[in-house]
């Protein structure tokens, strides 16, 4: 039994923030869910990593292009498979756990997150189109999202709310799911089978937190508020989801939103690089964590019970930053902001390599096959390995 299955006996479920079409062709990723991954998330920079700085796609970009596809198109249809692929391997997880895990996410194009009425319209064609019931749409919790998400909810589609950085727009986050649940069930729909997660972004907050207190020359407080941010956030959730609104839905079969710990790689290498895991354990939650933090908990992470531990503490830390003149609201609606920003670059970045490369394919130079590292009839092989899988 690894650790990841560990954490599952504690009540913390541990998915994958990676995905690309190697993880899936080299049966890594079944590897990964057999060593007790229940979860896989993507987002922008994800498939930026995977498309545009790798090899593994050009055949079927290749193939894509000569059928008269559009860049846009060419990229969901990447995404798309991949997607889909991942989440069968995932159904029996699914299945297993009575719908509580087995998820693959999928993020709704983040040029959409000032755009309500695009983001509610792209998240219910992305759902509809990889047609699984273990899909869950990501959605930030930008104003503009919010709405999105009390919608999207209404109509029995999964949301994993991303971008949330700040306790005021994580209770946003709460009452859009709770609210969107209220109306489903108002409108005589089943809500029994809905899931959703918050994340909630962690490493991010201590460096920009860390800034901060550089500029005023106070160190004791360093590396201590993003686990405290993420420790409050937990007590709110525990005590929204057991409250007498929540009970009244909990008879019909509604499933708790649960906080899902994101941005869990260590960015200061003098701290633990399991500091975002150890810390933030306990039962209703999610950690995403990168290959990389995988790993390192897999070899010396701690599994124990922590989230509920040193709450008073952690109250007491945010107290000493707001009294320090560090306003941890203001620092965390930037990183919001920053992170929309860093999301959409990197969607920009993709598109604009695939479009390169359909371009130079349709102009019939030599410079895409070169790309490719490999022979023209070595390319085309593998585009007919392809047709034959579909």
């Amino acid at each position: 039994m690894s650790k990841l299955h560990e954490l599952f006996q504690l009540g913390q479920s541990v998915w994958y923030d990676n995905i690309s079409r190697a993880l899936l062709d080299s049966g890594e990723m079944q590897a990964l869910i057999d060593d007790g991954i229940v979860g896989v998330t993507s987002n922008p920079s994800i498939f930026e990593k995977a498309i545009a700085k790798s090899s593994d796609y050009d055949a079927a970009i290749r193939q894509l292009a000569l059928a008269g596809k559009s860049t846009t198109e060419i990229y969901e249809a990447l995404a798309l498979e991949d997607i889909g692929e991942t989440a069968d391997l995932l159904k029996p997880v699914y299945d297993k756990t009575g719908g509580v895990d087995g998820y693959i996410s999928l993020e709704v194009s983040p040029t959409l997150a000032r755009d309500t009425a695009g983001t509610i319209a792209e998240a219910r064609r992305l759902f509809t189109a990889l047609g699984r019931p273990n899909i869950m749409i990501k959605v930030p919790a930008t104003p503009e999202g919010i709405p999105a998400i009390e919608t999207l909810t209404a109509e029995g589609i999964n949301i994993n709310v991303t971008l949330i950085f700040s306790l005021s727009s994580y209770e946003d986050v709460m009452n859009a799911y709770i609210t969107g649940l209220e109306k489903r069930l108002a409108a005589g729909q089943p809500i029994d089978h809905i899931s959703s997660v918050a994340s909630f972004f962690v490493s991010r907050v201590d460096t920009a937190v860390d800034n901060a207190l550089d500029a005023k020359g106070n160190q004791e407080l360093q590396g201590k508020i993003a686990v405290a941010n993420a420790k409050i956030a937990y007590a709110r959730f525990q005590q929204v989801f057991s409250g007498d609104r929540w009970q009244a839905l909990v008879g019909n079969g509604a499933r708790v939103q649960r906080p899902l710990w994101a941005s869990t790689s260590t960015k200061n290498p003098a701290y633990p690089n399991t500091l975002y895991v150890d810390t933030l354990i306990g039962p209703d939650t999610v950690n995403t964590m990168p290959p990389a933090t995988v790993e390192a908990f897999k070899d010396h992470g701690v599994v124990a019970v922590t989230l509920s531990e040193g709450v008073e503490d952690a109250a007491g830390q945010l107290e000493a930053l707001a009294q320090a003149g560090v306003d941890l609201d203001a620092v965390t609606e930037q990183l919001q902001v920053d992170g929309v920003d860093a999301f959409a670059q990197s969607f920009h970045a993709l598109m604009d390599s695939i479009e390169s490369k359909r371009v130079a394919i349709l102009a019939g130079t030599n410079g895409f096959s070169t790309a490719l590292g490999s022979e023209e009839t070595a390319v085309d092989a593998t585009v007919a390995e392809l047709q034959k899988k579909t």
